[in-house]
C-alpha cells in the first residue's frame, strides 16, 4: 500500500494529554512531507485554534491543507482559503438553539472569528472551547444574532451525564436534519448533514487526485469514526475508545507514547513491523 495522503486528528491523537507534540512525533511528519506524502490535520477547532501547532510542524506551506469544524471547513494552510465549506443558516440556528432549550442543555454557535452564546449564564464550557480556540465569546441574545453569519458549527456543552440525558431526548428527525456527534464527553457537535470529516476527506482526496485506498487517517473518538471508516488505512489510537478500534485497521500506540509516530514508520514508511494490524 502506498500512503499519498494522512489525516491525523489533534486532540487526543497528535497532541499528549498536556496538548503537546512528541520530538518522535514532529520529526516523523516531517520525514513524511519529504517523501512527498501529505499531512492534514483534521480537528474540530478553527483555524485559530490549530494555526501554532501548523506552524509548529511547518504545515502552513503552499500546497498545505487543514481539515477543520469537524469537517465543516477545507482551507489550504497558508492562507485559509476555503476549498470545501458546510455552512449552517440562520434557520438551522434558530432550531439547533431551540432545541438546545428544550431538552436543557448550554449551546454556543461558531463561525470563523467569535462564539456566540445566547446563554447569560455562561458555560464554563464555552470559556474551556474559547481558551482552547483561540476565539473570544460574545454573548447575543437571539434576537440580535446576525441572520448573515456564516455559522461552521453549533455545539451543545454541558456535564457529561446532563449532555447524555438531553442527547436521549433528541428526536429522530433532528438525527435526519444535522450531523451529529460527540468529540468529548462534554461537547456534542452539530453540523451540516454534509459536514463530517470522512466527507471532507472525501472532498479533499477527489480535489488532489488520491484514491482512497491510499489514504490514512488516525483517531480516537467519535467524531473520528467516519474518516477512518472512508480511509483506505484507519488507524485507532491506543487510547482511542472501543468503538473507534472496531472499526480500524490498525491500532497504534497512545498520544503519551508517540502513538502517531509508530503508526506511521509502520504503514506509511513500512519501517517497523505492522504486528498491530487488527484486520
Amino acid at each position: 500500500m502506498t500512503i499519498e495522503l494522512i489525516a491525523i486528528d489533534l486532540d487526543g491523537t497528535l497532541l499528549t494529554p498536556e496538548r503537546k507534540i512528541t520530538t518522535k512525533v514532529k520529526e516523523t511528519i516531517e520525514i513524511a512531507k519529504t517523501k512527498g506524502i501529505k499531512v492534514v490535520v483534521c480537528t474540530g477547532r478553527p483555524l485559530p485554534g490549530v494555526s501554532p501547532i501548523l506552524e509548529a510542524l511547518n504545515l502552513e506551506e503552499e500546497g498545505d491543507y487543514v481539515i477543520t469544524y469537524n469537517g465543516a471547513l477545507v482551507q489550504q494552510s497558508h492562507n485559509g482559503k476555503a476549498i470545501a465549506h458546510h455552512t449552517l443558516s440562520h434557520k438551522d440556528f434558530l432550531r439547533i438553539e431551540e432545541m438546545s432549550r428544550q431538552v436543557d442543555v448550554h449551546c454556543h454557535t461558531i463561525d470563523e472569528k467569535y462564539i456566540y452564546t445566547t446563554n447569560r449564564d455562561i458555560s464554563p464550557y464555552s470559556v474551556r472551547e474559547s481558551f482552547l480556540v483561540n476565539m473570544p465569546i460574545r454573548y447575543r441574545t437571539v434576537e440580535e444574532m446576525n441572520p448573515s453569519l456564516e455559522i461552521s458549527k453549533m455545539m451543545m456543552i454541558d456535564e457529561p451525564d446532563i449532555l447524555d440525558a438531553a442527547i436521549a431526548k433528541f428526536p429522530e428527525d433532528f438525527y435526519d436534519e444535522y450531523t451529529i456527534l460527540k468529540s468529548e464527553p462534554f461537547y456534542l457537535e452539530v453540523l451540516n448533514k454534509s459536514a463530517s470529516k470522512g466527507q471532507a476527506l472525501k472532498d479533499l482526496g477527489e480535489i488532489l487526485g488520491i484514491p482512497r485506498e491510499n489514504i490514512m487517517a488516525i483517531g480516537d473518538n467519535e467524531n473520528d469514526k467516519d474518516m477512518i471508516e472512508y480511509a483506505g488505512m484507519g488507524v485507532a489510537m491506543g487510547n482511542a475508545i472501543a468503538s473507534v478500534k472496531e472499526i480500524s485497521n490498525y491500532v497504534t500506540d497512545t498520544n503519551e507514547h508517540d502513538g502517531v509516530a509508530t503508526a506511521i514508520e509502520a504503514i506509511a514508511f513500512e519501517t517497523l513491523p505492522a504486528e498491530n494490524y487488527t484486520k
